[in-house]
């Protein structure tokens, strides 16, 4: 019997572990795993296959830009012209090296970041269970299932329990499927595999365990994504308006410069001269290094944010980072510490603090109380914590109790051994409760019940009275002690029980006619540093509403402690899901309420994706909390989904674009800078060289309609592009942002990269520029009289330094003039002083002079280009500082 990952499902679990010489208990050894791994590959799917560096290299010759380089090569080779043709050789070997090498670096740093944001699993390896990135399961290891687990690989299955999977990402099906680990017949499609568990779908319920008989490309997931490997991604929005201006630009480029050319042709301009003029202002008009730059400025803006515990998974994300508008959010966990402490009790009646200074007194009154005992039962045997096990994602209620039983003196691992569990209806965010049925003795079993009051109060008909179990009678009482507990800040849930005689209990009946037991209220204090963090987001122009499965009064108590919600706010802040199911979002009144409300209480899942959905349409960009199996649906929806790396479950963090591998809170705003960050270092950057560019063309298109002296030669200007004008515009990138960019409203997604006022910015500092260099050129032919050659020297140099300076137009108008963002950025200045010295050395190379052009001008005339460079920014600071220019 041969195995293949096409058949495992028919094969016995006994097999199937012999055939992959593996040991269901044991698992593989690390070395043979190591073995496997350099046989099989790693887990990955197709596109995270990893580049070469040839194939990167090869890359760069896919590239316009070249293409028009190597024919002016050819033509000034054809003309006979062959220092020239060398020269712009190595323009073309230069351009290629600087692509190469940008583009490496963008794609290690997206591989660096790959690996931040790995997801892991557990396995079985040499019979110990331990943590491995998915990445390198192999077939034969032993995998570990547990709710909220996002299957790592293809399994059988060998052990289940209450184990339920949703398929939906391979089946289309929302409804999750029952696992087994009985043996199936021959040819059965997929669906209908009830013992296998597949690649990326996410475990909803229960837990197990088994053997992975397929990895990476020959799972299912693998197959389907491989059928698919041909079809074009669409690209991001932000590449998307990146194409969009190339475009525009070379329309641009060919309107302009062929005019510049039959100009300078009339005018008896050699044909070979204007063709190469007109090449190297075609090189000069389209910022070639865009693309790349801005992948290195998000990867770099990803990889800040990853040391800060921000793990940013998808690189648009950053982009629309700087576009959101509404923060939703969960309360536990996140606005919260998620550290639930047993506060107070409510039993028999009575108040009671089992955590108070006066606890020992407590226990030595009230351990022998049966409505305590019963309490305890339901605390440790109602529980899904499983006791002596590394669990990556656990409930902090269950660990409260579990560590409140443990203050108490009783031992969760012995009543769990003497009570064993005979069947659970698993905590449903729909149903909010959890049952289990446990044996008791030989000839009885009994039901444990914990969850919402109001879910579990309809269900009981009886209640424990001074250890006396009476008809319930008293239920607005128990209510009025629940919400005098949740006004107090505590999350309060309820406890109830029932027993029976041998085959009594019926899972049918299981939830009928329980004893009410009392009420258990949890202290989760708010985060220390979220009113802070509510300031910053209220600043920016961020509006946070809270989205919770908690009783109204615990989330208006956290949301005034954080200042989400005053004191004298009106109720209509603050809405409940029973309220939400019945309003006709469509309706004018309900739309004004919804937008009205800072806190939804008892929501659930549904109604989160419901709200996510009904704000996005309200021209919201929303950032979505969560951290469990039921909040996939709303951060897959939301624009940007933000997972807790702590207490988040793999199938959260499989679903988010952010994950914070501490679970803060803050992190996010640090995030939302970074993305906003990065879009106005992309228009800083567009702005800078489309500016300096747009000077070079016109420079030439005005001295060859005046008839004097030529300001730039066609290597001068390509010289231009590779040195003053690539090297400042990179450094634009690695700053650390203006100071007040969290006061700023969000950015309108639709808005396009470079708007009106960037435009006109971009041309007014073009111009500027022009008059500098054309200044000079004029003031030297007619004022000092100097040779055509130190002419144009004059020009090109006043041309370098206006660039070099222009540099500091960047910041916003509001920004001070000597300490912003660019002064403050050391790469700028290494920038500036790296073009300096590469001109300085073309200026004593021979060689290098000569292919540019350069003569010896004397100290003196070398004030000149100083003095007309710095008139380009003195002009472009007035026209910021009147408010023309941005």
């Amino acid at each position: 019997m041969n195995l293949t990952h096409h058949n495992a499902y028919s094969i016995p679990i006994k097999k199937v572990v012999q055939l992959l010489d593996s040991d269901q208990n044991k698992g593989l050894s690390p070395h043979e795993a190591t073995n496997r791994l350099s046989k099989y590959g790693e887990n990955c799917l197709p596109q995270h296959v990893r580049k070469t560096k040839l194939q990167v290299l090869l890359e760069q010759l896919d590239n316009p830009i070249l293409y028009i380089l190597a024919l002016a090569a050819v033509l000034t080779y054809f003309f006979g012209d062959l220092l020239e043709t060398i020269t712009v050789c190595i323009v073309i070997i230069i351009t290629l090296l600087i692509g190469f090498f940008m583009e490496l670096s963008a794609l290690r740093s997206l591989e660096l970041l790959r690996s931040i944001g790995q997801m892991e699993c557990r396995v079985i390896r040499s019979g110990k269970i331990q943590k491995v990135p998915t990445t390198r399961v192999v077939p034969g290891d032993i995998l570990m299932l547990g709710i909220g687990d996002v299957i790592a690989a293809d399994i059988r299955l060998t052990d289940t329990e209450n184990l339920e999977i949703k398929e939906g990402i391979l089946t289309g099906e929302s409804i999750p499927v029952s696992k087994h680990v009985k043996t199936l017949g021959q040819k059965l499609p997929t669906v209908e595999q009830k013992n296998m568990a597949f690649k990326g779908t996410i475990v909803s319920r229960g837990n197990g365990k088994g053997i992975v008989v397929a990895t990476g490309p020959t799972t299912v997931l693998g197959n389907i994504q491989s059928l698919a490997a041909s079809t074009e991604e669409s690209g991001t929005p932000l590449d998307k308006k990146l194409n969009q201006l190339g475009r525009r630009l070379i329309y641009f480029t060919l309107a302009f410069i062929f005019p510049i050319i039959l100009m300078g042709i009339w005018r008896g301009i050699d044909l070979i001269v204007m063709v190469e003029i007109g090449i190297a202002l075609a090189v000069a008009t389209i910022p070639e290094g865009l693309p790349v730059v801005v992948t290195i400025a998000l990867a770099r803006g990803m990889l800040r944010l990853s040391k800060k515990q921000v793990v940013i998974k998808r690189m648009e994300a950053v982009e629309v980072l700087g576009s959101i508008t509404m923060v939703a959010s969960d309360k536990t966990g996140t606005l919260t510490e998620d550290n639930m402490l047993v506060d107070t009790l409510a039993i028999d009646g009575n108040f009671f603090r089992p955590l108070h200074q006066n606890q020992k007194e407590w226990m030595e009154q009230k351990m022998n109380t049966n409505a305590l005992e019963k309490l305890i039962l339901t605390s440790t045997l109602c529980n899904d914590i499983t006791l002596g096990t590394d669990r990556p994602y656990y409930d902090s209620i269950d660990l409260g109790l579990l560590q409140f039983v443990r203050q108490l003196g009783k031992d969760p691992e012995r009543i769990r051994k003497k009570h064993p569990e005979l069947y659970k209806i698993p905590f449903d965010e729909n149903r909010k409760f959890m049952v289990t049925v446990n044996q008791m003795d030989s000839t009885s079993n009994a039901v444990f019940v914990k969850g919402a009051f109001e879910k579990i109060a309809p269900l009981c008909s009886r209640e424990y009275r001074e250890e006396t179990i009476v008809p319930l009678k008293s239920l607005d009482a128990w209510r009025r002690s629940m919400e005098q507990m949740s006004s107090n800040g505590l999350r309060t849930i309820a406890m109830a029980y029932k027993t029976g005689q041998g085959t009594e209990l019926k899972k049918e009946d299981l939830c009928n006619n329980l004893i009410f037991l009392g009420l258990v209220g949890f202290m989760d204090p708010a985060r220390d540093d979220v009113k802070q963090i509510m300031d910053i987001y209220e600043k920016a122009g961020i509006r946070v509403v809270m989205m919770t499965g908690d009783h109204p009064k615990t989330a208006q108590k956290i949301a005034v402690d954080i200042g989400l919600l005053n004191l004298d706010e009106p109720q209509i802040a603050l809405m409940e899901g029973n309220e939400l199911e019945r309003l006709d979002i469509k309706s004018p009144q309900s739309i004004k309420r919804l937008l009205g409300t800072k806190v939804f209480a008892r929501v659930t899942p549904q109604q989160k994706l419901n709200l996510v959905t009904f704000f996005q349409k309200q021209n919201n960009v929303i950032g979505m909390f969560g951290d469990g199996v039921n909040d996939v649906p709303a951060l897959i929806k939301s624009d940007i989904g933000i997972a807790m790396g702590k207490r988040g479950t793999e199938a959260a963090r499989e679903a988010a674009d952010i994950i914070l591998k501490d679970d803060r809170f803050a992190a996010v705003a640090l995030a939302i800078r970074q993305g906003r960050v990065i879009f106005d270092h992309i228009r800083q950057f567009l702005i800078y060289l489309l500016s300096c560019n747009l000077a070079e063309i016109i420079i030439v298109g005005v001295a060859a309609l005046l008839n004097i002296t030529s300001p730039l030669l066609p290597l001068q200007i390509l010289f231009l592009n590779l040195v003053t004008d690539i090297f400042p515009a990179l450094a634009l990138g690695f700053g650390k942002g203006e100071d007040g960019v969290m006061e700023k409203p969000p950015r309108n997604t639709e808005d396009p990269i470079m708007t009106a006022l960037h435009w006109k910015s971009t041309i007014l500092y073009g111009l500027s520029i022009t008059i500098s260099v054309l200044g000079i050129t004029i003031f030297s032919e007619y004022s000092l009289q100097l040779p055509p050659q130190q002419i144009n020297n004059l020009a090109f140099y006043t041309l370098i330094i206006a660039q070099l300076l222009h540099v500091f137009n960047m910041p916003s108008r509001h920004a001070p003039f000597i300490h912003n963002e660019v002064t403050k950025n050391p790469w700028i200045w290494g920038a500036i002083v790296l073009s300096l010295g590469i001109t300085l050395a073309t200026y004593f190379i021979p060689v290098m002079a000569r292919a540019l052009s350069l003569v010896r001008i004397s100290w003196s005339e070398m004030g000149w280009p100083l003095l007309f460079g710095g008139i380009s920014l003195i002009v472009s600071q007035c026209l910021k500082r009147i408010g023309i220019t941005c």
